[in-house]
């Protein structure tokens, strides 16, 4: 699965921002899970939260809880990860991810679990 990941850019703090990712090439992600991770200059990827493509279910780190929500279209192939209350320690890098695990109950925060990434898009939280 080849991935696209959209719609990172310059916010000033408390702003929103709302990425995408899309599958590419017509596929869909039935039985994928999908997960989103950042990586600031000199810090290890980390992951931001996830969702089960089939069952809708979703999960946050604890630094974005409350804040940032994940959704998908399904007709659309697509993943939204929208990021409100923008703080600066917000900026990173953001990847989209996906695993295929048909019949997943869980969502894994390692990054080692995922066999598909895109290729990241630059979120800036700044005044």
């Amino acid at each position: 699965v080849q991935l696209q990941a959209s719609g990172g850019g310059l916010v000033q703090p408390g702003g929103s921002l709302r990425l995408s990712c899309a599958a590419s090439g017509g596929r869909t992600f039935s039985g994928y899970t999908m997960a989103w991770f950042r990586q600031a200059p000199g810090k290890e990827r980390e992951f931001v939260g996830g969702v089960l493509w089939s069952g809708g279910q979703t999960s946050y780190a604890d630094s974005v809880k409350g804040r940032f929500t994940i959704s998908r279209d399904k007709p659309r192939n697509t993943v939204y990860l929208q990021m409100n209350s923008l703080k600066p320690e917000d900026t990173a890098v953001y990847y989209c991810a996906s695993r295929y695990l048909p019949g997943a109950l869980t969502i894994s925060t390692l990054a080692r679990s995922y066999d598909f990434w895109g290729q990241g898009t630059q979120v800036t939280v700044s005044s």
